[in-house]
């Protein structure tokens, strides 16, 4: 039997066509235009509002760089830090305490907490400012006497009342983020050898600190914003500055715009930084770091330039 080698590839030799192109539709979601159109609304609505109201808008950018003004955002800024600062500190102590062994320590941790969490900070300033009432002096031995009016002035009155109040949610945050990191974690560095004040500073806290920088800059944004109660006690921050410029030049409503416009301009720097500290101490929780806005910027720019350079070539 003879096989023919001359045998020429007809039609069934052929290889098949390719499946065809799937023309993607897109699903057209009315919803979203709807509330779009709706929220566009709703703000056009309040925009037109103010602007019928009897504002004097030009009278906020005369008295934004006011000295007192900028006092008041110093002052504001000064007692946010330092408050903080008694808080993060106080708050690390309280719950180091809260996890100890020692029923006394742990004890005395969770009546601080119950106490400070569950009566308001307007309430603790007012206390504060009014122990005069109850201590005529304060004597502290050898080292300082002096009557209580001298001694508790309105610094001194919002830095207490904002930071020892500080300090009860600092503490459930930070015990939050010592109970995160695992036992393990302890157990190894104590077998070890690593005493226990060591393995919190070199081995709990740093890791602890991806759960704990988050919520702490939350609360110093808050504590920015909570500065405003403080001038109940005379003290001199951006609101009682904004109260006595608005009653001493006739513009009360366009002082109280302007302090919210400091409000929201320094709110907006801390959310900044909060965002790269976050950044930061995301490095060992992720394998790449979320893009930061100028890496977002330069992102953009770049695809739109090669977008116009693959478009100019078509042509």
């Amino acid at each position: 039997m003879t096989v023919d080698t001359d045998k020429t590839p007809g039609p069934a030799d052929t290889p098949p066509a390719g499946p065809e192109a799937i023309k993607a539709i897109p699903v057209r979601h009315y919803g979203r235009y709807v509330s779009a159109v709706v929220a566009i609304a709703l703000l056009a609505a309040v925009v037109y509002a103010f602007s019928q109201g009897k504002i004097e808008w030009g009278t906020i950018p005369d008295y934004f760089f006011d000295s007192r003004v900028l006092e008041g955002v110093g002052n504001t800024l000064l007692i946010t830090v330092l408050s903080m600062v008694i808080g993060i500190v106080g708050g690390i102590l309280l719950s180091v305490m809260r996890l100890s062994k020692n029923p006394v320590t742990s004890s005395i941790a969770w009546f601080y907490i119950w106490f400070f969490r569950g009566t308001p900070v307007l309430v603790q300033l007012v206390v504060w400012f009014n122990l005069g009432l109850v201590f005529e002096y304060i004597n502290l031995g050898p080292f300082y006497k002096d009557e209580w009016s001298d001694f508790m002035t309105p610094f001194l009155t919002a830095l207490l009342g904002l930071g020892l109040n500080e300090a009860a949610y600092m503490a459930e945050i930070c015990r939050a983020g010592l109970l995160s990191v695992d036992e393990g974690q302890t157990e190894a560095s104590h077998a070890l050898g690593m005493s226990h004040a060591k393995t919190l500073r070199r081995i709990v806290i740093p890791q602890a600190m991806r759960v704990i920088v988050p919520p702490t800059g939350n609360e110093v944004i808050n504590m920015l914003k909570t500065t405003s109660l403080v001038s109940v006690v005379q003290y001199s921050e951006l609101f009682r500055v904004a109260q006595d410029i608005g009653q001493t030049s006739g513009a009360p409503a366009e002082m109280l715009f302007l302090a919210a416009a400091w409000y929201l301009l320094l709110t907006s720097i801390f959310s900044i930084g909060q965002y790269y500290l976050e950044r930061y101490y995301a490095k060992g929780s992720t394998r790449s770091l979320p893009a930061t806005p100028l890496q977002k910027i330069k992102a953009n720019l770049l695809s739109l330039s090669n977008r116009q350079s693959t478009g100019g070539g078509a042509v």
